[in-house]
C-alpha cells in the first residue's frame, strides 16, 4: 500500500505487447460457460439436499439444517481467502483451476456417497466416522473449490478486455458483462428446474450424475481456452493493505497528533497522487499510520514508502475509516440473510402439500425457490426500468430513492414473509392433524403447495431492496477501484448469516425438546411447530429493523468530498474489479 508500485503511473494491469493477441471475445464463452456449469452443478444440489441428508444419512431435519447452514456458510467465507491468494500470489487463471478441479472432486465424492451402498448407514442407524468423512468431504471440496471460481470468475474475465488502446473496449466489456449476468440468472433458473427435476424423477445416481457432467464439461471447456487467456500477473491484495494501516497506526500510538494543527505534521500520499486533502478527524486514532516522521528514511527515491508496514497513504486510511464506518449498517444484513437462506424448512413443507400444477404435473418441492428468484429479477428490471425515472422527477435522486431506505424497505418485506411462512405453517399444520396426521408426517395435507408462494415471493422481493441496495451502498462509499470490496462485504455478511442460521435452529431444536417434547423442528412436521420458528425469525427480524433505523440514523452516506475523489477523476480505474495499486504494498 505505498504509492502506487514501482510501475508506471497507469492503474490497470500491465499487459504485455506478446499477450495483446491474446483474450477478446474468443474467450468469452470459455470463462462464462466455466462459472455457468459451475453454478448449476452448485445450486442444482442445495434444494434437494436436506432430503438426501434425512432419507440417506438419517439425519434430523434440524441437524440436517444445520449442516447445510455452516456448509453454505463456508462456501461464503472461501471466496474471500480465495480473491486474496489470486490477488496476492498465484493469480486468477491458477486459483479459478485449482477452484475448478476441486469443485469437481467434491461432486464426485458425493456422487460415490450415492452409488455405493457401503458409504451411506443402513435405514435408522446412525452413520460411521468413515461415511461422515466421505460425506463431509465432499461438501468441504466444493466450499473450497467455489471460493476460487466465484471471486475470480468475472474479474478474469474482464481481464480479457483491458486493453486501453481499443476504442470499442468499454462497449465490449459491457457486453461481457451483460452477458455473465445473463448466464447467471439462467444457471439458477436451470439448477432449481431441471436439475431438482431430474432428482426428484430419477434418484440421487442420476441426479448427482447431472451435476458431475456438467462440472466436467466446465472445466473442459475452461482448460481449452487456455492458450487464448490473458494472465495478469498477482499484486497485493486489500487485506494486505488494510492490515498494513493498523500495524503502522499501532507502531505509531505514541505519537502525539494535535487535533488543532492539521498542518503541524506532513502526510505520505500516494505516489503521483493529485489528492491533497487531510485525514478525517473520525478514528484519528488511524491517521497516525500516513504520518511521515522522517522524510529521508521512511520515502524512497521514487517517492514510494520504504517500508509499508510504518507508513501508509491517506488514501489508505480513509478506505480503512469507511470501512469501520459501514460495519454497523453492514451488521444489519446478517439477520434477513438468515431470511433468504431457509432452503430447507420450505422443502419439507412442500413434500406434504399438493404439488399439482396442470393435470399430473407436480412441481418439485426443491423447485419452490425459483418464484424467489424470479420475483427479484422481474422488480429489479421493473424497479430500473420504470419506477426509477417516475421517482426521479419527485425526489431528484438518480437511485429513485436513497439506498439506506432500500435497505430498510428490504429488511421490513423480510419480516413480512417470515410471517407469512408462519401462517401458512400453521394452517398446513391445523390441516393435517384435522386430517389425523400426526403420526402419518408423509401423507399429502390436503392443501395446495400454491400456498408457499406468496413466502418465497416476499423473500426474492426483500432481497431485491435489501442485498442489492447493500452492494450499491458499499460500492459508493469506496474508490471505484476497489469494486470488489462490495463483493466481498456482502459474501461476507451471509457468511456469518448461515453461521447464524445454524446457532438459531440448534438452540430452537435443544430448547423446545426439553421434558420429552417434540421438537419445534421435529422431522414430524405435524408433531413440530414450524410455525413458531418462522415467528422467531419473524421477531428477530423485526428487533433487526429497529436496530437498522438507529444506525441509519446515526450513519452519514458518504456525500462530503473524500481523498480519493481527485484520484477518480484523473483517469478511469482498472476495469477488472481488483484492488487499485494505490492499495498495494
Amino acid at each position: 500500500m505505498e504509492s502506487t508500485s514501482d510501475t508506471s503511473k497507469s492503474t490497470p494491469p500491465q499487459i504485455k505487447s506478446t499477450d495483446r493477441r491474446k483474450g477478446g471475445l474468443k474467450t468469452m464463452p470459455f470463462i462464462i460457460a466455466n462459472e455457468a456449469f459451475e453454478k448449476i452443478a452448485g445450486y442444482g444440489l442445495m434444494p434437494n439436499m436436506i432430503l438426501y441428508l434425512i432419507t440417506s444419512y438419517n439425519f434430523s431435519a434440524a441437524s440436517g439444517t444445520s449442516t447445510l447452514f455452516i456448509w453454505i456458510a463456508i462456501s461464503n467465507f472461501m471466496p474471500i481467502l480465495g480473491a486474496f491468494f489470486s490477488d496476492s500470489y498465484f493469480g486468477r487463471f491458477l486459483v479459478i483451476s485449482f477452484g475448478t478441479v476441486t469443485v469437481l472432486s467434491g461432486l464426485i465424492l458425493l456422487w460415490l456417497t450415492a452409488i455405493l451402498k457401503e458409504a451411506r448407514p443402513e435405514p435408522g442407524v446412525k452413520p460411521h466416522v468413515g461415511q461422515y468423512a466421505l460425506l463431509f468431504s465432499a461438501f468441504a471440496l466444493m466450499a473450497i473449490g467455489a471460493g476460487g471460481i466465484r471471486p475470480c470468475s468475472m474479474a478474469f474475465g474482464a481481464d480479457q478486455f483491458n486493453d486501453s488502446k481499443n476504442p470499442k473496449n468499454e462497449r465490449v466489456l459491457q457486453s461481457f458483462f451483460n452477458w455473465y449476468y445473463a448466464s447467471v440468472g439462467i444457471s439458477l433458473m436451470v439448477a432449481l428446474t431441471v436439475v431438482v427435476y431430474i432428482q426428484n424423477e430419477w434418484g440421487w445416481v442420476v441426479g448427482f450424475g447431472v451435476p458431475v457432467g456438467l462440472m466436467l464439461v466446465s472445466a473442459v471447456m475452461f482448460f481449452l481456452g487456455s492458450k487464448m487467456y490473458v494472465k495478469v500477473k498477482p499484486n497485493k491484495s486489500l487485506l494486505t493493505g488494510l492490515t498494513q494501516v493498523l500495524v503502522a497506526s499501532w507502531k505509531k500510538r505514541h505519537l502525539v497528533e494535535s487535533s488543532d494543527d492539521e498542518e503541524g505534521f506532513q502526510y505520505y500520499y500516494a505516489k503521483d497522487s493529485k489528492a491533497r486533502h487531510v485525514p478525517s478527524h473520525k478514528l484519528r486514532f488511524l491517521n497516525k499510520a500516513c504520518i511521515i516522521r522522517n522524510p529521508e528514511k521512511e520515502i524512497n527515491l521514487d517517492g514510494s514508502a520504504s517500508d509499508p508496514w510504518t507508513l501508509c497513504s491517506v488514501i489508505q486510511v480513509e478506505v480503512l475509516k469507511s470501512l469501520i464506518e459501514l460495519l454497523p449498517i453492514w451488521s444489519t444484513g446478517i439477520m434477513i440473510g438468515v431470511t433468504i437462506s431457509q432452503h430447507t424448512f420450505p422443502v419439507l413443507q412442500a413434500g406434504t402439500l399438493d404439488r399439482r400444477l396442470v393435470g399430473d404435473f407436480k412441481i418439485p418441492p426443491g423447485s419452490f425457490g425459483l418464484f424467489g428468484v424470479l420475483t427479484l429479477t422481474l422488480w429489479v428490471t421493473l424497479y430500473d426500468r420504470i419506477i426509477v425515472p417516475i421517482l426521479f422527477k419527485r425526489t431528484n435522486n438518480a437511485r429513485g430513492i436513497r439506498v439506506t431506505t432500500r435497505i430498510g424497505i428490504g429488511l421490513f418485506v423480510s419480516c413480512l414473509a417470515m410471517a407469512a411462512a408462519a401462517l401458512v405453517e400453521r394452517a398446513r399444520r391445523a390441516k393435517a392433524l384435522h386430517q389425523g396426521l400426526a403420526d402419518y408426517p408423509k401423507t399429502q395435507v390436503e392443501m395446495s403447495a400454491m400456498w408457499l408462494i406468496p413466502q418465497h415471493c416476499l423473500a426474492g422481493l426483500g432481497e431485491a431492496f435489501n442485498a442489492i441496495g447493500q452492494i450499491e451502498l458499499y460500492y459508493s462509499q469506496f474508490p471505484k477501484s476497489m469494486g470488489s470490496i462490495a463483493v466481498a462485504l456482502f459474501t461476507l455478511g451471509m457468511a456469518f448469516a448461515n453461521l447464524v442460521g445454524s446457532a438459531i435452529v440448534s438452540i430452537v431444536n435443544v430448547a423446545s425438546k426439553r421434558d420429552g417434547k417434540d421438537s419445534w423442528v421435529s422431522n414430524n412436521l405435524n408433531k413440530g411447530h414450524y410455525d413458531y420458528y418462522y415467528w422467531i425469525l419473524c421477531l428477530l427480524s423485526v428487533l433487526n429493523l429497529i436496530y437498522f433505523f438507529f444506525c441509519s440514523q446515526s450513519y452519514k452516506c458518504g456525500d462530503d468530498v473524500r481523498v480519493w475523489d481527485d484520484e477518480e477523476n484523473e483517469e478511469e480505474k482498472s476495469k477488472d474489479g481488483s484492488i487499485s495499486t494505490y492499495l498495494s504494498a
